[in-house]
């Protein structure tokens, strides 16, 4: 799984607008030329966080973007979300084959008790759904003030000792 560099370049855009002064917006040249990406594909990024509400387009000569919510609840799983799509990572492929049917046949001799709806579950799935609830949980966690308070604690370290 990799995710694309539209994430990469939301996340550091976001965290930019973050970073900048509370009442201060920042124009997309300004943002393209921090993050070393082209404006028209910033552009295309930031219309898609703007129309999932992560961040506020102010017009005017002097406009730009700002976060259109605070940074503490801007997740990290909200802009993947918005940028990757919220499709599943892993769905079986091959419910059909025999080995599947096996399988799922297996489990339900053993857990005759549970639930009818898990009986032909794809125990590769499953594995896979639990590991893709646990990486949305880490970044459901992580949020966009996180890495702000991170790099403002790095930034009084180095001013502490010079």
């Amino acid at each position: 799984m990799q995710f694309s560099k539209s994430t990469d370049y939301a996340l550091h855009a976001l965290i930019q607008l973050g970073l900048s002064e509370r009442c201060h917006n920042v124009g997309i040249k300004e943002l393209s030329s921090a993050l070393g990406v082209s404006e028209s594909y910033l552009s295309k990024i930031m219309s898609k966080l703007r129309q999932d509400g992560l961040v506020r387009a102010v017009p005017g000569v002097n406009g730009g973007y700002e976060l259109a919510r605070p940074a503490e609840q801007i997740t990290f799983l909200d802009v993947i979300q918005v940028i990757e799509g919220r499709q599943r990572l892993f769905e079986c492929s091959i419910s059909s084959s025999l080995q599947h049917r096996l399988l799922a046949q297996q489990e339900s001799d053993e857990l005759r008790d549970e639930s009818r709806s898990k009986k032909n579950e794809c125990l590769v799935e499953r594995v896979m759904n639990g590991a893709e609830q646990q990486l949305y949980q880490y970044l459901h966690e992580h949020t966009i003030q996180a890495v702000l308070d991170e790099t403002f604690k790095r930034c009084k370290q180095r001013t502490n000792k010079e």
